[in-house]
Parts: C-alpha cells; structure tokens; sequence
C-alpha cells in the first residue's frame, strides 16, 4: 500500500513536471517571437523541431496523472489536484503548438523585409510570458488573489492585439503588396492572444482548485 507521504510526493512531483513544462513553453514562445525579429530560419527551426518535447510532456503528465487516479482512487481535493493537472497541461501544449506556429510564419515570411519594426508583438509576447508565468506561480502557492489578476490582464492583451489587427489591416489596404506579410503577422498576433487565453484558463484552474468552483472568462 502506498502511504500517504509517498502520494504525497508523487503529487509534488506532477506539480514540478507541470512547472518543468511551462518554463519550455515559455521558452519557446520567446524563441518564436525572436525568430521572427529576426527572421532567423535556424531558430525558427529549433522551436519547431522543440515542439515533439513538450508533446511529449503532456503525454508522460497525463500518464501519471491516470496512473494515480487507478491507484490511488482519489475523492475531494486530491482529485482536483490530478484533474487540474491535466487540464493545464492540455493548455501548455496547445500554448507549445501557437509558439510552432509563429515560428513557422517566418519561413512564410522568408526573404521579405519587415513591413515595420516590430514593437507591439513582441510586447504581446511579453505580456503572454508574464501570465503564464504568473499562472504557473498562483498555481504553485494556491493564491486566487494572483490568479484573479491574471485574468484581468487577458484585457490589456485583447485590447493590444484588435489594435495590430487594425494597423495591419491598414497597411493592407494602403498597399496591397503588403497583403501576404501582413496577413502572417495577424496569425502572429492571433496565436498570442490565444496564448494569453490559456494562461488565463490556468488561473481559472488554480481558482477551481483552491475553491472547487467553476469559472470561465468569456472570450
């Protein structure tokens, strides 16, 4: 039989597996955004080819996560702790796959110069990281007072993001040689948003899991 203390740890250790997976998320992300800076195809590359690991971490998480729930027949909180675990890890990995993505429009974007240089994606980018971040750290203290905040922070990203989608749409219609890079560049935008969504759907999980009540911001 396994005693409470070793369940104990194997839970502490599906809460570092899901840190471990943010963080190379997170890290991805910027490699992405990088890589669009500077159209640099090699970086682009290895997020892309980075993107089997994380895929691969959401499966081993979720291994453990059935695992336990086989073994271990959790009730109450314990089975909050596991089946939020692999909620956020679903959101990790499709965080993981919008960074894939927006490394991929730089090979789509390959060869033509930036219709400007790019200030407020990046600064999507950033403030994306910093929810996750952020949601990564509620979830590991359980403060719903952090996790709250984040979620209001998914307004200022919303707000950033229709205003690319305006500039762009602008360039556009000024210039349609313009059309092919802007249009990639509004995925980018689009992608990050996305991103900035599921860091505010882990927040909503930590609330759950603290609370035991479901909240969803509508989006």
């Amino acid at each position: 039989m396994v005693t409470r203390q070793s369940y104990d740890q194997e839970l502490e250790n599906l809460r570092r597996d899901l840190i471990g997976m943010g963080e190379m998320v997170n890290s991805a992300i910027q490699n992405a955004v990088d890589a669009l800076k500077k159209q640099d195809k090699q970086l682009a590359q290895a997020v892309m080819q980075g993107d089997d690991v994380i895929d691969k971490m959401e499966v081993d998480i979720e291994d453990k996560c059935m695992l336990l729930i086989a073994r271990q027949q959790p009730l109450a909180r314990d089975l909050r702790i596991i089946g939020t675990g692999l909620k956020i890890t679903t959101d990790l990995e499709r965080m993981g796959d919008h960074a894939y993505d927006i490394a991929k429009c730089t090979f789509k974007m390959e060869g033509q110069p930036l219709l400007k240089p790019l200030v407020d994606i990046p600064r999507m980018a950033a403030m994306g990281q910093d929810m996750l971040k952020q949601a990564l750290a509620a979830y590991v203290s359980l403060d719903t007072t952090l996790a709250e905040k984040i979620c209001q922070a998914d307004d200022e990203v919303d707000n950033l993001y229709h205003q690319v989608f305006r500039e762009l749409l602008t360039f556009m219609m000024e210039d349609p040689h313009t059309i092919t890079q802007a249009t990639q560049l509004i995925f980018v935008a689009r992608y990050l948003e996305r991103i900035a969504d599921h860091a505010t759907n882990i927040a909503e999980w930590t609330i759950y899991l603290v609370t035991g009540e479901r909240r969803r911001k509508s989006q």
